[in-house]
């Protein structure tokens, strides 16, 4: 790799990454962009995810907004049945592929290296290293470096357990299942997940899915968590209704609530929120949609632990500190405790323009290819920093009930400054990635009739506003006293040097 230059140096070829670049290549039509990333080809952490992992909503608004992730269609048979179509590892791959190979590198503005680490640099000369030479080399960059890597996606086969694991242990990843068919004469007699998040729960259900009995199947879920009603974020095109009504229950309960456990609570009664044990308060909230019948599949796994961590594993025997518990002999254990994102991601106090750089992060959480595509919208389109920042200020990712309310509210505000500007209006009008901007767009062209809907849910959203902006207002002091997700680290010193 030789010397060069470039007008934007984007470290990173993921979800962020690739979202931001598909939208500055058409908004700014004159600029050359380079692309960096340690992965050998496109797509970020989906590269090292799980072979069963698939998106969590409906693909119609993932993605980046000039092509389209999946067919529009509904889904006939399996748990996501009814329901729009969810991209999964294979779809995404190749998705991201094609994204490159077909649109960003043959407009001959766009240059791509793999397996390639940014290496750091200041005032318009970055440094960057092939992984496989190591032979560093500079790009002058005329004007921004692009940081795509700030929520730096943890996934099982990039994450080192935190627990000590005992000679003889057999333990696993979600990706290494789909190779059990190659030890016919060796198959567990039992198997234990490890950790309460989403990835578990896609791990439960492809267990059960795949023929395991779910007496067969132990649970270590510290916490429990509330999660959306995939049911609900259909593809507004489609079911904008539900979306209407998942947007007034959210001010709604909001306004009802002296806390973000309450609201939550209280749509968890409106269908709009799910959890697995109904008997268990949920205190963890990570934006994961699921179906009702996931909840289902679920709830049949019966032997959960709820003692906290593990921090031992070996055969037979599992330990929680001081407490040891008693497990088949022939236990495959499944780690499933990667934190998606790292904490130190919570504290998003960086501004995202910032001179001669851009630090991608949310601008509505947790909407990640959108924040991403308007992040490139502004920048081509607003002349100062300060106009780019006012119009998006970091959204806050927070991660738990109480905190919840904090996010809510920061999302209506920031749909009420996009809304009120002409440009950023238009631009979510045409947006593929915004949940409803086209939808509504469309219904307005045509004059048709759930308008008076809509326009009943901004009245109810306007009226309950005072009451969602005080319970807001309370969970912000909460994330800010302890964010969850939100102390700095190791992780955001790298990031200041970016």
């Amino acid at each position: 790799m030789n010397d060069f230059a470039t007008d934007y140096l984007v470290v990173g070829a993921g979800a962020v990454g690739m979202a931001f670049v598909d939208t500055l290549l058409d908004e700014d039509p004159d600029c050359h962009i380079t692309i960096v990333d340690r992965h050998a080809r496109p797509g970020g952490h989906w590269n090292d995810a799980y072979p069963f992992v698939a998106l969590h909503q409906p693909s119609a608004t993932y993605g980046v907004n000039s092509l389209e992730l999946c067919p529009d269609r509904i889904d006939t048979h399996g748990h996501n049945a009814g329901m729009y179509p969810l991209a999964r590892h294979a779809d995404l791959l190749a998705y991201y592929d094609r994204l490159m190979n077909e649109r960003l590198l043959p407009s001959g503005r766009v240059a791509y290296h793999p397996l390639t680490d940014y290496a750091g640099g200041e005032a318009g000369l970055h440094h960057v290293r092939p992984i496989l030479s190591g032979d560093e080399r500079a790009i002058t960059v005329r004007r921004k470096l692009v940081d795509a890597t700030w929520f730096q996606t943890s996934v099982p086969s990039t994450h080192t357990p935190s627990f000590a694991i005992g000679e003889g242990t057999r333990l696993a990843i979600p990706g290494d299942l789909p190779g059990l068919w190659k030890q016919r004469g060796n198959m567990p007699d039992h198997y234990i997940i490890l950790g309460g998040g989403k990835t578990a729960m896609d791990t439960g259900v492809w267990l059960i899915e795949a023929g395991v009995d779910p007496d067969r199947i132990g649970w270590v879920r510290p916490r429990d968590s509330w999660m959306f009603n995939r049911r609900f974020l259909q593809p507004a095109h489609a079911r904008i209704e539900g979306l209407l009504e998942f947007q007034l229950a959210l001010v709604e309960c909001a306004a009802a609530s002296d806390s973000g456990g309450e609201m939550c609570e209280k749509l968890g009664a409106r269908g709009v929120m799910l959890r697995i044990d109904p008997q268990v308060t949920p205190t963890m909230m990570h934006y994961a949609v699921i179906s009702e019948g996931e909840i289902d599949l679920l709830a049949r796994i019966e032997a959960v632990y709820r003692q906290g961590h593990v921090t031992a594993i070996a055969p037979g025997r599992m330990t929680f500190g001081d407490e040891a518990v008693t497990v088949p002999d022939k236990t495959l254990f499944i780690d499933c405790t990667a934190t998606a994102v790292p904490k130190a991601v919570g504290d998003t106090v960086r501004p995202i323009f910032a001179a001669e750089s851009i630090t991608l992060q949310l601008a509505q959480t947790p909407f990640v290819p959108y924040s991403a595509a308007l992040c490139a919208f502004l920048e081509a389109n607003f002349d100062t920093d300060n106009e780019r920042n006012t119009l998006c200020p970091p959204a806050p990712l927070t991660d738990t009930p109480d905190t919840y309310p904090y996010a809510v509210m920061a999302n209506l505000m920031s749909a009420g400054r996009l809304g009120q500007n002409e440009k950023t209006n238009a631009f979510n009008a045409r947006s593929r990635l915004h949940p409803t901007g086209p939808a509504i767009a469309a219904m307005m062209a045509t004059g048709d009739p759930r308008l008076a809907q809509l326009a009943k849910v901004g009245e109810a959203i306007g009226a309950n506003m005072p009451s969602v902006i005080k319970l807001g207002m309370k969970a912000k002091a909460i994330h800010e006293a302890d964010p969850g997700w939100g102390r700095p680290s190791a992780a955001a010193a790298r990031h200041e040097a970016v």
